[in-house]
């Protein structure tokens, strides 16, 4: 069953004149974006604005104590020409988190969803054709623009929401990767690891980039506390398939993994579409190589299939290879994506439509 949410009007489509199926995935400015300001204890009424400059204080507390988080969800057309969001209710709820985390003041989450049918129905233009790999992402971001000298939260914030068309993720298909185990720890026990802020991408640059020019695409973190647990890499959550094709998924200990939007709906499509046993457990580093499949999860790419983990030298190949995402990975990948390009029939309330 299909759930859809209409927002009253009507267009007509008219695109934006750009090579869609060759866009990178890189920032464009579109028209429109949703800003809201937090002042003297409450959120002002928010408004749509041509102007994507910000302008802040030397002393706002972004700049100094990281008050920052954000989201990320893309906008599709429809093989029936609508215009769709996917499950923007859970990205609402996990800003909302985040926000409490880091002591802020939580955006509303009706008013963000309304937001972000506002700013994607703002920039219709700007939302890719059906079939050309592209879609149009959609960040919502809040940070602290208040003085703060002091170690304190800030008392005024800015909630924004800007959208960029971006092209395929992997351009020719996803091919699998190779990605190491890290030397470096993700997140802190009990830390800010399950929350979606600027500050745990920050601390992971370094390592990216110096895995990138080791020759990986990615990094496997382990838990920090004992190291022998997988985590997630910098920028996706990670999942495997056993032998006997069933799905698993590893959780943390100490609550240090980002609760991953997509990797929750791959649960869902495995365990009540494809009726695959599943398993949300801790994974031990030593298990890993029983697994036959792996692959990395997140709105980007949805799942990039990954075929060797470089552990220090010791090679961990998965039997699905390095020329094709894996049989059960691809099935899932397909019936994601087919859900949310509206080829799949959508479990109730993923699929919200903006019109």
């Amino acid at each position: 069953m299909i759930h859809i949410h209409v927002l009253e009007g009507d267009w007509k489509m008219s695109k934006k004149n750009l090579d869609w199926a060759n866009i990178g995935f890189s920032y464009m400015v579109a028209d429109k974006r949703y800003v809201s300001n937090y002042k003297d204890g409450k959120w002002d009424d928010g408004t749509l604005t041509e102007n994507s400059m910000i302008t802040i204080s030397e002393d706002a507390g972004v700049l100094h104590y990281a008050q920052e988080c954000f989201e990320g969800l893309k906008a599709y057309e429809t093989e029936d020409g609508r215009i769709v969001t996917f499950r923007p209710d859970l990205n609402a709820k996990r800003m909302v988190d985040s926000a409490n985390r880091l002591e802020m003041p939580p955006f509303p989450e009706d008013r963000f969803i309304k937001a972000v049918e506002e700013v994607v129905a703002a920039n219709k233009d700007w939302v890719p054709p059906y079939g050309s790999g592209a879609t149009l992402y959609v960040r919502p971001v809040m940070f602290a623009t208040g003085n703060v000298i002091g170690v304190k939260p800030a008392d005024e914030y800015q909630f924004r929401i800007f959208v960029t068309p971006v092209g395929p993720y992997f351009k020719g298909g996803a091919k699998p990767i190779v990605v190491k185990i890290s030397d470096f720890d993700r997140a802190a026990p009990h830390g800010t690891g399950n929350i979606k802020a600027g500050l745990n991408y920050a601390m992971s640059l370094h390592a990216i980039v110096t895995a990138h020019e080791e020759g990986f695409a990615e990094n496997v973190y382990l838990d920090a506390e004992s190291r022998t647990y997988i985590e997630e890499t910098g920028g996706a959550n990670i999942i495997f398939v056993t032998k006997d094709g069933g799905l698993v998924v590893p959780q943390s200990h100490t609550d240090s993994i980002l609760p991953s939007i997509t990797r929750r709906s791959i649960v869902y499509v495995a365990r009540e579409i494809l009726g695959m046993k599943v398993e949300e457990r801790p994974v031990k580093l030593s298990e890993v190589p029983e697994f036959v499949e792996m692959g990395l999860c997140g709105t980007a790419a949805v799942i990039s299939p990954v075929g060797k983990i470089n552990d220090h030298g010791k090679e961990i190949c998965f039997a699905s290879g390095m020329d094709d995402m894996g049989p059960v990975m691809k099935k899932l990948y397909d019936t994601l994506t087919g859900i949310q390009m509206g080829t799949v029939p959508a479990p109730e309330g993923w699929i919200h439509e903006i019109k």
